[in-house]
């Protein structure tokens, strides 16, 4: 798990609610129905224009999966694992394969398809869409969550100003008052807390878990074909060492 997700978000709304019990602790203060009626109405209907109704109903939950998971396994720990298997079939051939143990999921594919004896083509391209279409999808979750937060505190703006037009309107009556400028102000509060603390973040988060899985991926797939030619488990590790930051490198070789 992606601890640092899950503090920061924590540590937003604790902030927002210390402040509340700083200034009095009246959270009730702090809602208003015909805002969060704006806030909420108003971002899922600008999401639901850009951004076809599939996309949305996988983009959400899947964004949110990956925004609090980390990856499994560092590039490094994914070379020494490539650079074990390259030495099992250099030593028992392809179907050594067959029974070796692998941790990730993406590499245990490209394995099999070494030990059933799929030409290097086949196994390129459908490793490759296979990546393709998992960065696809990241990537569609992080453009809805851009979205949200994008459209949060415009609708927020829209509740303050329809929230002063009824406190103008109705400026005979001081009952009124009171709800409109609550309005006003809280959908400001909450549009802008939505972006800031919540879609913002998350979408930024998602940026760099694409980032971290195109290398991560690419490099099992750089691996996989190197093993399918029977490349020695050294010259397999030189090449794959790329991937890696110089620190990391330096790293990986005192290992």
């Amino acid at each position: 798990m992606d601890i640092a997700t899950g503090l920061g978000l924590i540590a937003g709304m604790a902030t927002i609610c210390a402040i509340i019990i700083i200034d009095g602790g009246n959270f009730g203060a702090f809602f208003d129905k015909h805002a969060v009626i704006i806030i909420f109405g108003g971002v899922i209907a600008s999401t639901m224009v850009r951004y076809p109704f599939s996309v949305i109903i996988h983009g959400i939950p899947m964004g949110l999966k990956f925004a609090f998971q980390m990856r499994a396994f560092h590039p490094r720990d994914l070379i020494g694992e490539i650079t074990t298997l390259a030495d099992i079939v250099r030593k028992q051939g392809p179907v050594g394969l067959e029974s070796a143990t692998i941790s990730d999921p993406f590499l245990a594919q490209g394995a099999r398809y070494i030990a059933d004896g799929y030409d290097k083509d086949f196994i390129r391209d459908t490793m490759e869409r296979d990546r393709d279409n998992f960065l696809q999808r990241l990537d569609e979750g992080s453009k809805v969550y851009r979205a949200i937060g994008d459209c949060a505190p415009a609708w927020g703006m829209i509740g303050t100003i329809l929230g002063m037009v009824t406190m103008f309107a109705n400026m005979s009556d001081p009952s009124k008052l009171g709800p409109a400028m609550a309005t006003a102000l809280l959908a400001t509060l909450y549009g802008a807390v939505i972006a800031n603390a919540i879609a913002t973040p998350i979408a930024d988060k998602l940026h760099v878990k694409i980032e971290e899985e195109e290398i991560s991926r690419t490099l099992i797939i750089d691996g996989v074909l190197q093993m399918r030619d029977s490349k020695s488990p050294t010259l397999i590790k030189e090449m794959l060492l790329a991937y890696l930051p110089d620190n990391h490198r330096a790293e990986f070789a005192d290992a």
